[in-house]
């Protein structure tokens, strides 16, 4: 019987390995930097005002605050999360911002609900993935939460030749 488990070592197999090394050294830095990049721009966006798409969602997302003052405060929230990401040694405090404001990023779905669904209210259990483009922006968070995560547990390891954070 043939063991397939020692295949011969080809040319693919060594290409292979050398991306595999290359994704394991620097997916995770590259991560905390696209990370940053993203919430540096989005912030950025939120300074100007109706340069952001996102501005009438978030405004009237909060009706029980100013948001004259809540929505600039929200932008230079999300650039100090992205700038902090982006200097290693403050990532503990980005990850910390990002904690607080991941939760408010949800509270679209509970106090517009019809801007946030194709359908409103439900026909169908399936209408809950029938998500608008506010929907879709809005889920997208699941993806940044993630990558905190992932992020958030090197945040003890120091920074090795086989692994650059």
């Amino acid at each position: 019987m043939a063991d397939f488990t020692r295949l011969p070592h080809t040319a693919l197999d060594t290409f292979d390995d050398r991306v595999a090394r290359f994704m394991r050294r620097h997916g995770v830095r590259l991560l905390r930097y696209a990370v940053g990049v993203v919430f540096v721009w989005f912030g950025a966006l939120k300074l100007v005002p109706g340069l952001s798409p996102a501005e009438a969602l978030v405004k009237a997302t909060v009706p029980f605050v100013d948001a004259d003052l809540f929505y600039p405060v929200l932008a230079v929230w999300e650039i100090l999360i992205g700038v902090m990401l982006l200097i290693r040694p403050l990532t503990r405090g980005a990850l910390l911002l990002l904690a607080l404001q991941m939760p408010g990023t949800f509270l679209p779905f509970l106090v517009l609900p019809a801007v946030c669904f194709s359908v409103w209210p439900f026909t169908s259990p399936l209408d809950v993935f029938a998500l608008t483009l506010e929907g879709q922006y809005i889920v997208k968070n699941i993806v940044l939460i993630a990558a905190g995560l992932v992020v958030g547990g090197t945040v003890r390891r120091a920074s090795s030749v086989e692994q650059r954070l």
